[in-house]
């Protein structure tokens, strides 16, 4: 406990004598981008940088702070201890001067500063959901918000809203209550079994499709999801994917059968590619909720949420 409690004053004092100018903000967003995506390479993307220079400035903001922040090799990116406390700190430095930009700007009578938003995938073609007008509406409300749009796993909106890395999200209900945000209901999502063409099921009537056949087929199913019977049928899981492309690259391999929205697959039922399986049967609803941290959101979140409820309306 003494060790570690060392280490904590150690890590504080560091980052206390860090002299924070436009410098070393970058250097900690670059080292915060690292953490949240896995590692350099995978950041490289969301940086627009090389390996090459995400590592100079991970090597420069370690030399300013005198500590050893994490390591990579044969093993993957891990980060250190003191890394970790780093980290922790990064947010709640980036967080604490969000909330002070989008202040000053609700006193000047203005919405300005920063707004992380993330969201699953296959947003676009949902026919309940108008986003992209949302988010267009919000973009005349607050012109001086810089927003920034992330697509993620729902695992991962869930733990970025609880590490700081969102201000708000939009996704599916997992695992039933969720205590540490504040949540409203935006809409629900239809969900449907299809397998693609090359399936064994492909040509057979639904009223061939019983329990027992259903179940003694792979089964692509959803990382966040439990391994639970889904409407009356016990699927044997044999693949897994947080994302609604990973599951239908998954289907049309034409191994496996599993869960999409509709939505996302009519294109593909029209084109012949991916078949439909019971219905009437197999149907169930995703509720998807806009949630926030449990403190007060800023009024651009309040906006971008009530932009996103308006356009669900509009729908129907």
């Amino acid at each position: 406990m003494c060790i570690y409690q060392c280490m904590i004053n150690k890590v504080r004092h560091r980052i206390l004598n860090l002299s924070l100018g436009d410098a070393e903000l970058r250097l900690l967003r670059v080292f915060a981008s690292v953490v949240q995506h896995g590692g350099f390479s995978a950041a490289q993307s969301a940086l627009g940088m090389t390996q090459a220079t995400i590592s100079t400035h991970m090597r420069h903001l370690e030399e300013r702070l005198g500590l050893r922040l994490c390591s990579r090799g044969r093993s993957g990116f891990q980060l250190s201890d003191e890394g970790r406390l780093v980290y922790e700190a990064t947010l709640e430095l980036f967080g604490s001067l969000e909330r002070f930009q989008s202040r000053i700007g609700e006193a000047q009578g203005e919405l300005s500063g920063s707004l992380s938003f993330g969201t699953v995938d296959a947003m676009i073609t949902n026919r309940n959901l108008d986003l992209q007008g949302a988010l267009s509406v919000f973009h005349r409300q607050a012109p001086r918000v810089h927003l920034e749009i992330d697509v993620a796993a729902p695992q991962v909106l869930h733990q970025g809203l609880l590490n700081g890395t969102y201000q708000i999200v939009l996704m599916p209900s997992v695992g039933g209550a969720t205590p540490h945000f504040r949540t409203q209901p935006a809409f629900s999502e239809v969900q449907k079994l299809y397998c693609a063409a090359g399936h064994t099921l492909f040509d057979m009537p639904d009223a061939a499709l019983t329990v027992e056949l259903l179940e003694a087929q792979s089964f692509a199913g959803r990382t966040y999801m439990l391994n639970e019977t889904i409407c009356g049928v016990k699927f044997n899981w044999a693949a897994a994917t947080p994302h609604m492309e990973g599951t239908l690259l998954l289907l049309l391999s034409g191994a496996y059968i599993g869960f999409l929205p509709d939505h996302y697959a009519d294109e593909w039922v029209r084109d012949g590619r991916l078949r439909l399986l019971a219905p009437n049967r197999m149907t169930f609803e995703d509720m998807f909720h806009i949630a926030y941290p449990r403190t007060k959101p800023s009024r651009a979140a309040e906006t971008l949420a009530q932009a996103i409820i308006n356009s669900v309306r509009q729908r129907g």
